[in-house]
């Protein structure tokens, strides 16, 4: 009887804590980069992402090499020449945010997140203005920032350039359901 009650207790409360954690597997993360010899746009909708809104903590994580160029080109440059996506596989954020969130209320918050990037094998810290919204039970995240390349060592050669921005705007975008 003593050990039923304590599975009961345990289930109820893995259910609880789960109730609090979202997650996603086809979030949105985009780059561009505009020069006046030449624009760079990249898309990746393959980020997964949890955010939890009791402990108030976000990860987010993308393979490089799903990021999609308009020019095959782009894309092979981008994964073997600068990011080194076979050393370097993937990009990852964990942080925290600003804020309580209602999970059962339907609204838009404003929040602060800060944690560390860690990209091309190194870190940064960062601290960014982010929306999380509820909606339906859904909370979908946006933000949008600028990282400079030099602060993950990668290398532009000086051919290039001219062809690529020494600030990358950043944007992302999630929609994460209820853990289940």
């Amino acid at each position: 009887m003593k050990e039923q009650l304590l599975l009961l207790l345990f289930i109820c409360t893995g259910l609880y804590t789960n109730a609090q954690l979202y997650i996603t597997k086809t979030g949105f993360a985009g780059f561009y980069s505009k020069t006046p010899l030449e624009d760079i746009k990249a898309e990746n909708n393959q980020v997964v992402a949890i955010i939890d809104t009791e402990k108030k903590q976000l990860a987010f994580s993308m393979l490089l090499k799903s990021f999609t160029f308009r020019k095959a080109l782009m894309q092979e440059h981008f994964n073997e020449n600068y990011v080194e996506s076979d050393k370097y596989p993937k990009a990852v954020f964990k942080g925290s945010f600003t804020g309580d969130i209602d999970v059962y209320k339907q609204q838009v918050y404003n929040i602060q997140v800060e944690g560390t990037i860690t990209l091309h094998g190194a870190d940064k810290k960062i601290t960014i203005p982010a929306t999380l919204e509820m909606r339906n039970g859904v909370l979908s995240g946006m933000a949008k920032f600028q990282l400079v390349p030099q602060d993950f060592n990668i290398k532009i050669p000086s051919l290039v350039s001219d062809k690529i921005a020494k600030l990358i705007d950043v944007e992302i975008r999630v929609e994460c359901n209820p853990k289940k």
